[in-house]
């Protein structure tokens, strides 16, 4: 079997004057991430880790913030994009883990609607999805909800291996 593990990592400060906007879904959160598109820190990591198991460019290389198309863009599409990109080098998508880390919005009540949205968008069933949410434990930069930070991996499966 020809596999690949990607990694993806993103990180936003929460803003006031955004919508809130991770996993796709829209949460009920005085600040949102601040970005150039949506700022979906949890969308943004997974799409680089499909992008680096495929091999492919990073997510800021694909869409630059320079680039007035992906203005306010909405960060799915921006997934969507980078799986058929995966599946047209022959990559197709295993599976997906994701850690959020923040003080800000609770990610618990969202899990369920995160993984759906991220599995139709990957082209997988939601339980080949997961999502967590971690408490910073008043640590760091993004202590006091003042941002996010996402970790994601992603494991393709590819054309079997010439032998």
């Amino acid at each position: 079997m020809n596999i690949r593990v990607g990694t993806g990592f993103d990180v936003h400060r929460l803003v006031e004057g955004r919508k809130c906007v991770l996993g796709g879904v829209t949460l009920p959160y005085p600040k949102g991430p601040l970005g150039h598109s949506d700022g979906d820190a949890v969308l943004h990591a997974l799409t680089d880790a499909v992008l680096g198991a495929a091999g492919l460019d990073d997510l800021g290389t694909l869409f630059p913030d320079a680039d007035a198309r992906w203005k306010n863009a909405d960060s799915l599409t921006l997934l969507q994009h980078a799986v058929a990109l995966a599946l047209e080098c022959g990559w197709r998508v295993v599976n997906a883990d994701v850690v959020v880390a923040t003080e800000g919005p609770r990610i618990a009540p969202y899990r369920a609607a995160m993984r759906a949205n991220m599995a139709r968008a990957l082209g997988v069933d939601p339980g080949a999805v997961n999502v967590k949410g971690k408490s910073l434990e008043g640590l760091g930069a993004l202590a006091g909800g003042a941002g996010v930070a996402v970790q994601a991996v992603c494991l393709l499966q590819g054309p079997p291996l010439a032998s």
